[in-house]
């Protein structure tokens, strides 16, 4: 999986110097960037993951919090850490439709920890936790549109 870092790095490279396309191939990753006419890049890469062919076929959150509806802001987060979209996409809780969550409620995380994907522009992104704790609530349905910065998971730190 490309890092995303390393992504925007290209983009900004393809934007300085008026490149059209930019073309690069590993042993691991196969990656081709294409600016369109109004200079926005267009990503190109073959999906790392299945995804679920329909919202319908989604796990959602109430599965992974043992029932319950994804918890609201209105909770109280003193002393909580939340895990946030680094991008906006489609949220995924598990590699596919047929896998398990990559995290529930109760279960401990650590920075490298991957919580969930998020796709953008068919490139599926592991998101790190980037924090050490107890999952206290996910707050996103698979399947559904995420904002950059928006709150994915509220964290108990360790």
């Amino acid at each position: 999986m490309i890092d995303i870092r390393k992504l925007k790095e290209l983009v900004r490279l393809m934007v300085e110097n008026d490149l059209s396309e930019l073309d690069l191939h590993d042993q691991q990753e196969n990656v081709t960037i294409k600016r369109g006419g109004e200079g926005q890049p267009v990503m190109v890469a073959p999906p790392q993951y299945a995804q679920a062919a329909t919202p319908a076929a989604a796990t959602p959150a109430a599965a992974m919090t043992g029932g319950a509806p994804p918890a609201e802001s209105a909770n109280d987060d003193s002393g909580l850490i939340a895990i946030e979209s680094p991008m906006v996409g489609t949220f995924y809780a598990a590699a596919n439709p047929d896998a398990e969550p990559f995290i529930t409620v109760g279960k401990s995380v650590s920075a490298d920890s991957v919580v969930c994907l998020v796709e953008a522009m068919k490139v599926f992104n592991e998101i790190k936790a980037e924090c050490t704790g107890t999952v206290e609530r996910v707050l996103v349905n698979t399947g559904e549109a995420v904002e950059f910065g928006q709150k994915l998971f509220m964290v108990k730190p360790a």
